[in-house]
């Protein structure tokens, strides 16, 4: 049988904020948790739209070659409209949404808030069950995975994401989270194709990654492929089954929480990149786990 439960004791630390610069105590908790694979849960933070801004709600504003709405808000870079004339209307409220994480930051992560850098908001439009239907195992985030970048190598840099459900019609958005990193690595580890510094040069200088794939970054990227290729590990592996509604907003590190989007509509999404040694405990990093399995260095 699954071992799908909703019990979230060991998957989610919930925090009763409801608003995006609230004062709070409890900091180094939310650090501890999210460090150790926890979703941090904000069910009554919510990111209110304008009346201008609710007419965006609509997948065609998509460039139908992408997946989302991308934006950098140190550079004030959108990309991903169909609708040029839109692209003024959604930069602003990208921009919002990137001004209120920092706020969210600076509230209960105050100890990363120097360290994070390249931000990227995404606004995610189409339905989950949509942008899955025409695409390949490899893209199909209904899977369980952890994320890593296949063209963007980081080094063993922490991917963290904050999601905030916009769903006008009171949608939830449906997730599924799986087990400790440590766990999957030691699952999945011995199943995953050797590094070849070769081969990374190769990739590098006919333009497939922007810069030199480390070990690091090739275990993670074959860890990402072998978990969404194991259809009993993604019917039977360890997993929660977790409703996010509208109005709420989480926090993972999605490089090392294993995660699946089951269902849901409208969406935004902020990404940050924080360094390892930026972490109060380095030492739960996918990086130093990997490394402490292997005994030896991945980067």
């Amino acid at each position: 049988m699954p071992e799908i439960t909703t019990s979230y004791d060991n998957a989610i630390y919930s925090l009763p904020l409801g608003h995006w610069n609230s004062d709070t105590d409890l900091s180094m908790s939310a650090v501890d948790a999210l460090e150790k694979g926890k979703v941090i849960f904000l069910p009554n933070l919510s990111f209110s739209l304008t009346d201008e801004e609710m007419l965006l709600l609509d997948p065609a504003l998509v460039d139908p070659k992408r997946k989302n709405i991308s934006y950098q808000p140190l550079k004030d870079k959108l990309t991903g409209v169909a609708t040029a004339m839109q692209e003024p209307a959604i930069s602003l409220l990208l921009q919002r949404h990137y001004q209120a994480c920092l706020q969210l930051i600076a509230a209960i992560l105050p100890e990363y808030q120097q360290k994070l850098h390249s931000p990227t908001n995404s606004l995610r439009l189409h339905p989950v069950k949509e942008w899955t239907q025409n695409t390949s195992w490899r893209k199909d985030d209904r899977r369980l995975h952890v994320d890593a970048f296949p063209s963007r190598p980081n080094y063993g840099e922490r991917i963290l994401r904050i999601f905030t459900n916009i769903n006008p019609t009171a949608e939830n958005r449906s997730w599924r989270v799986g087990e400790t990193f440590p766990t999957l690595a030691q699952r999945f580890l011995p199943r995953l194709k050797g590094y070849s510094p070769l081969l990374s040069r190769l990739q590098y200088t006919f333009g497939i990654t922007k810069s030199l794939r480390s070990h690091y970054d090739h275990l993670m990227l074959q860890l990402h492929d072998a978990m969404k290729a194991d259809a009993d590990y993604q019917k039977n592996g360890p997993q929660i089954a977790i409703e996010f509604p509208s109005g709420s907003s989480w926090i993972c590190f999605s490089d090392g929480t294993p995660h699946a989007a089951m269902g849901g509509q409208f969406m935004l999404e902020q990404t940050f990149l924080l360094p390892v040694d930026a972490m109060h405990e380095p030492k739960n990093a996918p990086l130093k786990i990997l490394e402490s399995i292997l005994h030896k260095s991945l980067i």
